[in-house]
C-alpha cells in the first residue's frame, strides 16, 4: 500500500493544542492517571509520568503496587501516586480494586502497561478498563500483553482506545510474524485498527498511526531512541494530549512527532550513541518551543 490518506511531512500540518488563556488553572489542562511500575521496573512508572508532565497535563497520577510507591514519589515531585495493594494470588485486594475504579471516572485519561510486568492484577484490570472505561485509554507494554493473552476475543471499547505496540507487541496481537508485519506495515496497521476500532501507533522507524480510515507516518525520530524506556517516555505523552482534549489520533500523530523530535534535538546534542529515555523529556521543551514557534507563524 503506497497511497495514503495523511502523511504527516510539516509541522503545520499538525494538530494544535487549545490555545492557553490567563485565567487558566490546573484543571483546564487535564487530570490524567497512568497505572505503571512494579518491583524492578519503576524507572518506566518515572518515566512515563514526567512524559506526561512535560506534556502539558496539569495533574498526573501514578498508580502503581504499594511496595514500590515510595520509590516512584521520590523520582519526581511534581506527580501524585496511587497505592495498589496486592493479595497473596498477585491480585489487587477488593479495597484497593474498589477505591481505584471509583476514581477513574475523575480522569480526562487513562494509560495502563509501562513497567506492570505480566501479573495477574494487570490482566484482570487492563481487560476491565479496555471493555469498561468511557475515557481515552492508552494501552502500552504489559497492557498490550494483557489483551494479546485474553482467553476470549475482545469486545467492543467503551471509548477511545490507543494501543502502541512495538512491532513483537503487535505481532503477539495478531498472531502475524514480525517478518510479514515489517513487510507490510501499513496493511496490517489499517487492517487491525479498523477491525478492533482502536487508534492504533505502530512503533518503529517511520511509526504508522492509524484510526482504520486514516492513516499518518510520523517523519521525525532517530537510531539513538532504540533504548530501553523510550516507549515509556511516549505513552506518557500521548497521554497526556489525549488528556487536554485532543482527540485521540491527534493525541497520538502530536505525540508521536514531539516524541521523535526530542529524540532528533537530543541527538543533535549528545549523540545517538550517548542518548538515554531521560534525554527525550528533558528534550520536550524544546520541541515545544519549535513546533509551537512554527505554528504561531502560520
Amino acid at each position: 500500500m503506497k497511497d495514503f490518506n495523511m502523511n504527516i511531512q510539516r509541522i503545520s500540518d499538525l494538530p494544535s493544542l487549545p490555545q492557553r488563556t490567563t485565567d487558566s488553572h490546573k484543571g483546564t489542562f487535564g487530570k490524567v492517571l497512568i497505572i505503571a511500575g512494579s518491583p524492578g521496573m519503576t524507572g518506566a512508572a518515572c518515566l512515563s509520568g514526567m512524559a506526561a508532565l512535560r506534556g502539558g497535563s496539569g495533574l498526573v497520577f501514578i498508580a502503581t503496587p504499594v511496595s514500590v510507591q515510595s520509590i516512584v514519589a521520590s523520582v519526581n515531585p511534581c506527580y501524585l501516586t496511587i497505592p495498589l495493594k496486592m493479595d497473596s494470588e498477585d491480585q489487587l485486594t477488593p479495597e484497593s480494586r474498589s477505591n481505584l475504579l471509583d476514581q477513574l471516572s475523575g480522569f480526562d485519561a487513562v494509560a495502563i502497561g509501562p513497567g506492570c510486568g505480566q501479573r495477574p492484577w494487570v490482566r484482570d484490570l487492563t481487560l476491565h478498563l479496555y471493555e469498561k472505561l468511557t475515557e481515552p485509554l492508552i494501552v502500552d507494554a504489559d497492557g498490550l500483553n494483557s489483551l494479546a493473552a485474553a482467553d476470549s476475543p475482545l469486545p467492543d471499547p467503551a471509548g477511545p482506545r490507543i494501543l502502541t505496540p512495538h512491532p513483537g507487541e503487535f505481532s503477539r496481537l495478531t498472531n502475524v510474524s514480525i517478518k510479514e508485519i515489517t513487510a507490510n506495515r501499513e496493511t496490517h496497521a489499517l487492517e487491525f485498527a479498523r477491525q478492533r476500532k482502536v487508534i492504533l501507533l505502530l512503533k518503529g522507524a517511520g511509526t504508522i498511526i492509524t484510526d482504520g480510515s486514516r492513516i499518518a507516518v510520523n517523519p521525525t525520530g532517530n537510531a539513538g531512541m532504540a533504548t530501553g524506556g523510550t516507549g515509556d517516555v511516549l505513552t506518557g505523552l500521548t497521554t497526556s494530549l489525549a488528556g487536554q482534549g485532543l482527540p485521540p489520533f491527534d493525541a497520538a500523530q502530536l505525540g508521536a512527532y514531539l516524541h521523535g523530535l526530542a529524540g532528533d534535538l537530543a541527538a543533535d546534542d549528545l549523540t545517538q550513541p550517548a542518548m538515554i529515555a531521560a534525554d527525550l523529556i528533558d528534550y520536550l521543551p524544546d520541541a515545544w518551543h519549535e513546533i509551537l514557534a512554527n505554528q504561531t507563524s502560520e
